[in-house]
């Protein structure tokens, strides 16, 4: 009840502010790069918005698998209920083997909200280099909509600027306006406003973007277009469908 008061106040916060809060399919890995020494991985699969810490109900996933040199593996069956800010939430431990860059990939059930009238599905990737792999990280897994990044998406420096493509059924998406967050996961920071919590930056006549990212940490970019379809909302009514091209990247602090 705690949690839904707060999910609550802050909605009726950002419709005051005029700023609607971000939402932001999420998949974490337990560490982007891995060395020798480390065989398994573990990613939390969330819903969210990510820099307030307000978790959403995430509905067992449509799809989750895993892409490295063009090769897909489904990690769907993998996949375990958990609890991820206070919401339901999964959870998978996956095992690496072999050296090479690995793209994971969530395609989540269409969730419904009220608020804006439309069903949202956020096709989240994040990506892992091990045991000193780095090809392929630049390659489009072929998904509705994604963000294919044109800065190699680890080992970077909190300060460093990343850089992506935007795309929408495989085609660039001029002028895409991007959503940036990052999860503030240990409540570490304070927005200055509403406006400081979700950064937006625009998208070239290519569909690529910068941003410069300020602090060290996980962050979120997704890339927010509307789908040619439409889905039944829960009482039947064919409504719109949000499909968001979301990406995860860390960035660490110097030692």
């Amino acid at each position: 009840m705690k949690m839904k008061a707060i999910a609550v106040a802050a909605l009726f916060l950002a419709c005051m502010t005029g700023e609607a809060l971000a939402h932001f399919g999420m998949v974490i890995p337990s560490d982007n790069i891995l060395e020798a020494r480390e065989r398994s991985v573990t990613l939390d699969l969330s819903f969210s918005h990510p820099f307030e810490m307000i978790g959403m109900n995430l509905n067992k996933p449509k799809k989750f698998f895993m892409v490295k040199d063009g090769q897909t593996t489904d990690l769907l069956s993998k996949l375990r209920a958990t609890n991820i800010m206070d919401r339901a939430a999964w959870k998978a431990e996956v095992p690496i083997k072999r050296p090479g860059v690995y793209t994971f990939v969530m395609e989540p059930t269409p969730y419904w909200e009220p608020a804006e009238d439309v069903s949202i599905i956020h096709y989240t990737k994040t990506m892992i280099a091990a045991f000193g792999g780095d090809q392929g990280w630049d390659e489009p897994v072929g998904i509705a909509t994604e963000i294919v990044p044109l800065t190699r998406p680890f080992g970077n420096y909190a300060g460093n600027s990343f850089s992506g493509q935007v795309l929408l059924n495989g085609d660039p998406v001029p002028g895409a306006e991007v959503e940036v967050e990052l999860y503030n996961k240990d409540k570490k920071f304070t927005a200055p406003s509403e406006y400081h919590v979700t950064q937006v930056v625009k998208a070239d006549d290519n569909g690529v973007f910068t941003f410069t990212c300020p602090q060290a940490g996980w962050w979120g970019f997704a890339a927010l277009n509307e789908a040619d379809y439409t889905i039944t909302d829960p009482n039947g009514q064919e409504k719109g469908v949000e499909l968001g091209a979301v990406l995860w990247i860390y960035l660490d602090e110097y030692k």
